[in-house]
This record gives structure tokens, C-alpha cells and sequence, in this order.
């Protein structure tokens, strides 16, 4: 099934922020469509400022994967429609917003401990940002710059 630009928005937003509160899922909506804008590195050269790209884009988001770790993935953007707050928030990001404390962030996630670590991904091109309910948020380094 193939939906509209706006729906996969929006299912990617409950899907991956949905128990995070309208804050988690905006910072979340943030960092998507910080991807979709950044001028350079590899989210440019493979999402080409296309937000379909973005979010399908191999091993991004566990929510586009029917299977991780060799199990069914039971969360993903086809089994969970959106409600209308996730249509809210992604026309919200869509309109231009963002969380204001986010800068230029490209990567989050759950640590499912009460410290973030300094840099994510493994290869150090995030440092941390900051921290929004269970999700730590991370700005590129220079080494993003060389993906």
C-alpha cells in the first residue's frame, strides 16, 4: 500500500515517538525533517530533501523493518495507523517548525537508561544535544560532514 507523503509522516511519528508525549513526537518530527533539509553528508546524498527517502531509507528507523533480529516486528508504520494528533504534528513539521532546542539534530533514541551517551552513532558523527523524556538527541559532528 502506498501512502500519501503526509500519512507516512504521520505514521512514522506515532510509530516511533507515540508514547513520548506532543513534545517527544514533535523533537522526533524535528529531527526527520532535519534530515530532509541538511545540505550535506549522507542524509543529502541518499534522501535528496525527499521526506519518502528519508524515512525509507535502510536501517533508520525500526519502524520501516517488518523484521529485527530475526523476529517479526510487530511495531511498524503498517500495523499502527495514526491518530489525528500524528496528522497535527506532522502538518506542524511540514509547515517548517521545529523543537527549538534541537538545532541541527540528525539521529535519536532510547537508551533505555537514565544517561545519554556523548556520541551516537557508533561512528561519533552525533554529539549530544539533548535529552526529551526517553530519547536522547544528537547534532553532527564534522565527522558527518566525510559520510
Amino acid at each position: 500500500m502506498s501512502y500519501s507523503t503526509r500519512e507516512l509522516f504521520a505514521r512514522i511519528i506515532k510509530c516511533e515517538a507515540g508514547g513520548e508525549g506532543d513534545i517527544g513526537m514533535k523533537a522526533v518530527a524535528t529531527v526527520v525533517m532535519n534530515r530532509v533539509h541538511v545540505p550535506y553528508g549522507e542524509y543529502q546524498r541518499v534522501g535528496q530533501g525527499d521526506l519518502r527517502k528519508v524515512i525509507y531509507q535502510q536501517g533508520q528507523f525500526d519502524c520501516v523493518r517488518g523484521v529485527i533480529g530475526g523476529r517479526r516486528n510487530p511495531q511498524t508504520i503498517w500495523a499502527n495507523p495514526p491518530d489525528q494528533i500524528h496528522y497535527d504534528i506532522a502538518d506542524w513539521a511540514l509547515a517548517g517548525n521545529k523543537v527549538y532546542n534541537l538545532g541541527q539534530c540528525l539521529w535519536y533514541f532510547n537508551p533505555f537508561q537514565p544517561t545519554c551517551p556523548t556520541y551516537f552513532p557508533r561512528n561519533r558523527t552525533g554529539i549530544i544535544q539533548t535529552r526529551i523524556r526517553k530519547h536522547c538527541f544528537y547534532n553532527p559532528t564534522a565527522l558527518y560532514a566525510e559520510t
